[in-house]
């Protein structure tokens, strides 16, 4: 009988708190009026979007006009680099048509930039060093007169390394260059103030912050201007499209609840120490990331000699979901391109395991992992290389 499980991997998806399902009800029920629609159910709807967006804006420090619902992370992702890259690409009549980014971004930012140099704009990557850290000397290095957008995240969705947003947008902004960032992991986790980082746009997703899947926000601040990826007169012209009034209340409610709560990561911190205390005391293990400039919800690790999805599937059979990498590449047992960016040895790349913590995990979770994991890892070593 498989055991109750573990959830561990709160960097992949997290799980609709019972407040935020609570506020959507009304909303999949009978407040189903269209929130364009003048009569009183469509303004009902209208008043809770625009509550929600008031939400939203309270989390980011931003202001409620300065928010933009989509359906989720990577289309914000999408939406700021390809917006910004085509509206600077049509104001200078081709002249802007550079873009600057990481060696570790998501793959939502990653395709896209692969689509954009197909389309004749040019790309540069800045690389990272071994804690998976962004030089501001580097990128300047990389901006030019024809750079119209730099994007580096702000939180790495591995090694959870937080970059010096800061310091890369001030450069930004005496270069003439906009900056966006891909806040969709450090959302709900550490403190966000747009205005203190001085982000141009930024981006974030529900389903990491207790919200459901499918729906995200977008930070585009006052005068920003943006070719829409879908048309239509919703959310100000800037994305069209029927807003999805249930889900946007959820983030909405997320984004409360997390604003609220943020002054409990010290909380996660301790589980997070437990965490390393007992998982770095197998031989042979590691960690990667910065050592303190991270977040503080999880850690990842790698484990000399094993395959680590394998290990994943070690640890599921014992009832514990963590993952070996970001979700939208699970199963592979390739090293991922962030570990290869920052330089990790390709053997020691392909063991690792990715632990996160959220909302609903407790010491009792931390204590299950650190008693199934060093067996698991054991077992697995002791299998001969070619039959695993």
């Amino acid at each position: 009988m498989r055991k109750s499980p573990v959830y561990l991997d709160h960097n992949a998806s997290t799980p609709v708190r019972p407040e935020v399902l609570e506020a959507m009800l009304p909303y999949l029920k009978g407040e189903f009026g269209n929130p364009n629609s003048v009569y009183f159910l469509g303004q009902r709807a209208r008043k809770a979007v625009e509550n929600a967006r008031a939400q939203v804006a309270a989390l980011l420090g931003a202001a409620e006009d300065e928010i933009v619902f989509t359906s989720c992370g990577s289309e914000s992702d999408v939406a700021a680099i390809a917006g910004a890259a085509w509206q600077a690409h049509d104001e200078s009549r081709g002249a802007k048509k550079h873009i600057v980014s990481s060696a570790i971004e998501h793959d939502a930012v990653r395709g896209l930039l692969g689509e954009l140099k197909r389309r004749d704009f040019s790309v540069s990557e800045a690389p990272v060093d071994g804690l998976g850290l962004v030089s501001p000397a580097a990128v300047e290095a990389l901006i030019n007169g024809g750079t119209s957008l730099v994007s580096i995240m702000h939180a790495n969705n591995e090694v959870g390394t937080i970059q010096p947003i800061e310091a890369l947008s001030a450069l930004c902004r005496a270069r003439g260059a906009l900056f966006h960032t891909d806040a969709v992991q450090s959302a709900g986790k550490i403190p966000l103030d747009v205005k203190k980082l001085g982000v141009d746009l930024l981006s974030i997703s529900g389903h990491k912050i207790n919200a459901p899947k499918g729906i995200g926000a977008l930070y585009a601040r006052r005068g920003i201007r943006l070719s829409p990826l879908i048309t239509g007169h919703q959310e100000k012209n800037r994305r069209g499209g029927t807003e999805n009034v249930a889900s946007i209340v959820g983030l909405g409610k997320a984004c409360e609840l997390a604003l609220k709560e943020l002054s409990h990561s010290s909380e996660l911190l301790k589980l997070r120490n437990k965490l390393e205390e007992g998982v770095l005391r197998i031989p042979g293990s590691r960690l990667n990331g910065h050592p303190t400039q991270r977040l503080p919800n999880g850690a990842h690790f790698s484990f000399q000699g094993l395959d680590g999805h394998q290990l994943v599937i070690a640890l599921d059979m014992e009832g514990i979901c963590v993952s070996s990498g970001p979700a939208c590449s699970s199963g592979s047992s390739l090293p991922s391109h962030v570990l290869t960016a920052m330089g990790v040895d390709p053997e020691l790349a392909t063991g690792s395991l990715r632990i996160s913590m959220g909302w609903s995990s407790t010491e009792a979770d931390i204590a299950r992992l650190l008693e199934a994991l060093p067996p698991a890892v054991d077992k697995l070593r002791r299998i001969p290389a070619g039959s695993r």
